[in-house]
């Protein structure tokens, strides 16, 4: 029992990171929808666009992107992530302490650092071996195109890059933002 306490404290960056992905799926599932039909667009999916419609569509999936690492820095509160990263970015007196607290954190818990960046990457991995199965494995282009839901133009890169934004990329966004938390104490962990 000890012994799984503790494992669960050395992954807690990974474990909370997981949890607030499961938890709040339909809000990042719909930021990274928003990311993933950008995309798609600006890799002609749907036929070719504009230089100016390119660059709007990259303002859209950016704020997207933006959105959930700030969502995932606030616990779900945009406005306290907006004020955490401001803080971190602007405030001489906070980065200070955030380094202190930093450094102090990384030379006590780097073999937790190691375990749970072995993890994430492992899951990130995999991920991305299941989206290039999807992609060049499965006859899923094949069909996207012969039913017309996609543009004869474009690549498997669609698929890839669509699935990319709905999985690893908010995953990712997500992992970093508790990151954050967690190397400066700010990570709040559920009552075991």
């Amino acid at each position: 029992m000890i012994t799984a306490l503790r494992i669960r404290q050395s992954l807690a960056w990974v474990i909370q990171s997981l949890l607030f992905f499961k938890k709040h799926y339909l809000i990042i599932l719909a930021l990274g929808m928003v990311a993933a039909l950008g995309r798609a667009a600006q890799l002609r999916a749907f036929g070719p666009i504009s230089p100016g419609m390119f660059n709007l569509l990259e303002v859209f999936i950016q704020s997207a992107r933006i959105m959930v690492f700030v969502y995932s820095l606030g616990l779900t509160n945009v406005k306290k992530g907006a004020l955490r990263l401001r803080h971190l970015l602007t405030s001489k007196a906070t980065w200070k302490e955030n380094s202190r607290i930093a450094v102090q954190k990384f030379k006590k818990d780097w073999r937790s650092i190691v375990a749970n960046m072995v993890i994430y990457l492992l899951i990130a991995l995999l991920i991305n071996k299941l989206i290039d199965h999807a992609a060049y494995q499965t006859c899923l282009y094949a069909k996207l195109k012969t039913h017309s839901i996609i543009s004869g133009d474009s690549s498997e890169w669609v698929i890839i890059l669509f699935f990319k934004n709905l999985s690893v990329i908010p995953f990712t966004l997500i992992f970093n933002a508790v990151f954050l938390l967690w190397i400066t104490n700010k990570m709040v962990l559920p009552k075991t």
